[in-house]
């Protein structure tokens, strides 16, 4: 199954839920006017895109009815993807990984799939032929670094691991020396699940980026939140209060296949001018795929 199959499927749940909003305006449709186009607006809302980005979709629309003189619901439609797709292309979200060795270190709050979603990066990076290590750097979590240890093994990766309670930045600092030590393409570092007013646990985050950026000072870093779609609105709340404190450049989001939020993706996007650069639509290791806005609208829509 290609990718646009596997992310049709995945976002069967929202594809569903959204089409059925947009369809029952669609359903009386007498022509573009004014009423649709409000009832456009409680749709997108409704979807979990969220009430300022669909204000922003709408109010973008209805310019472009008014100067496209666009009179029916088909070019209605296409004229909606349109917008959503440039609030998505708005952001790079190319995967920066220019150096030897990169660095992807992951973080973002407990539960949301931190270390699956490593284990089926590294996957695809050894696909694509890149030498991959992984530090165990979440040293908290009771049984955090075997499950990382299983996806390791998995994609055929080294890890670099250190016993339960183990400061995470001289996890970080092995797994760098043996990033060099094996010529390594990149190295991903897992990171404790931590809320963003835990003070402790976000200075030892700032601590883990030190140590990357003293010891490896040319390398491409990615700074990648994990979130989980089915959270809704709540995502995007917390990416807001981890841009406070961490220089995030980009998202993953996971458990698309399993709810019917998946709007939230435009919302992300738009509130926090943040890329998503990966998606989980499955449980399998090759359900993790880089984002493409196009494939995304058009799975959607």
């Amino acid at each position: 199954m290609g990718f646009f199959d596997k992310l049709k499927q995945g976002l069967s749940k929202t594809k569903s839920s959204f089409n059925e909003k947009l369809n029952n305006v669609f359903s009386n449709f007498r022509k573009v006017d004014e009423e649709l186009l409000e009832e456009l607006e409680e749709a997108l809302i409704m979807s979990d895109v969220g009430v300022e980005t669909s204000t922003k979709i709408i109010n973008n629309l209805r310019e472009r009815v008014k100067k496209e003189k666009i009179e029916n619901e088909e070019d209605v439609k296409k004229a909606l993807k349109d917008e959503i797709k440039k609030i998505l292309d708005e952001v790079d979200n190319s995967l920066n990984l220019d150096t030897k060795p990169s660095v992807i270190l992951v973080v973002g709050v407990n539960g949301v799939g931190k270390t699956t979603s490593i284990g089926k990066i590294a996957n695809r990076l050894k696909k694509d032929g890149k030498k991959v290590v992984i530090a165990a750097a979440d040293t908290f979590r009771a049984a955090a670094v075997e499950q990382l240890e299983i996806w390791a093994n998995r994609a055929g990766c080294d890890i670099v691991k250190r016993e339960e309670g183990a400061d995470p930045a001289s996890v970080v600092f092995d797994a760098i020396r043996i990033t060099k030590e094996k010529n390594a393409d990149v190295l991903i570092c897992d990171t404790a699940g931590r809320l963003h007013n835990k003070k402790y646990l976000m200075d030892e985050l700032i601590k883990i980026k030190k140590v990357i950026d003293k010891e490896l000072p040319e390398a491409s870093k990615e700074i990648l939140m994990v979130l989980d779609a089915t959270t809704g609105q709540n995502a995007i709340m917390q990416v807001k209060a981890f841009k406070e404190t961490v220089d995030i450049n980009g998202l993953i989001l996971t458990k698309l296949d399993g709810t019917a939020k998946g709007g939230v993706v435009i919302g992300i996007v738009e509130e926090n001018k943040m890329p998503v650069k990966f998606i989980g639509i499955g449980e399998q290791i090759d359900d993790m795929e880089k984002f493409s806005s196009t494939d995304f609208v058009d799975a959607l829509i």
